[in-house]
């Protein structure tokens, strides 16, 4: 397992899973069994305390993200100025009641398990992320052909440019998905950044439709 500081109230862990699987859990586990996922979770911040000094005290944000290899896992202190603008944050009424354990186990069980965490009515959104060192790749992008009608913010974050792509189930299947994808990463690479990440600690460049304002506004 990897640990990575990414700032003063974030700490970000990789896990393969091949090291899931010698810890004794699997996939299903960490999406499905509440329990397990929460053995897990407190395994990982076990092994954070003899690498990085962060004391998981007080509301936190979690954030995981299911990759090609393994599970990408977010811990953010929370900034209490901030209540209830994210929804998988507690309320102050929930912070007073519940202890430190406690509340991080809610916030497992809404973040961890995906059933839990939508109801049958929201629209399930695959979302991918592109990054670009150069933003003339950017305005060559937004004149590609078959783009034109893709659901996209453009960020800037740490010197790179971060195209974030969002795919709604009722808009896109499979097939044209593997086909936008495609044409992405003719002129950027993958990124393992997320949206919340990006909204976090990015600065917002253009809002949805952010390719059609770079082709209006940088395209001869």
């Amino acid at each position: 397992m990897e640990i990575e500081r990414i700032n003063e109230d974030t700490i970000k862990f990789y896990i393969s899973y091949l090291d899931l699987e010698e810890r004794g859990f699997n996939q299903e586990d960490v999406w499905y069994d509440r329990e397990k996922s929460e053995e897990l979770f407190w395994e990982m911040m076990d092994e954070l305390k003899y690498e990085e000094e962060f004391t998981p005290e007080g509301p936190l944000w979690i954030q995981v993200q299911a990759l090609k290899h393994g599970l990408e896992v977010f811990v953010t202190k929370a900034n209490l100025s901030k209540q209830g603008e994210e929804n998988f944050e507690l309320s102050s009424a929930s912070q007073d009641e519940l202890a430190t354990e406690e509340r991080i186990e809610k916030m497992l069980e809404e973040n961890f398990n995906p059933v839990n965490k939508d109801s049958e009515d929201d629209e399930d959104t695959l979302e991918f992320v592109l990054a670009f060192n150069d933003f003339e790749d950017l305005v060559q992008m937004s004149g590609a052909s078959g783009l034109q009608d893709v659901n996209t913010k453009l960020y800037a974050y740490q010197d790179r440019y971060f195209l974030y792509v969002e795919f709604p189930e009722t808009q896109y299947n499979e097939s044209n998905i593997d086909n936008t994808v495609s044409i992405l990463l003719e002129y950027g690479t993958e990124s393992n950044l997320t949206g919340y990440m990006l909204d976090e600690y990015g600065k917002l460049i253009f809002d949805n439709p952010a390719l059609e304002q770079v082709k209006q506004y940088f395209m001869d």
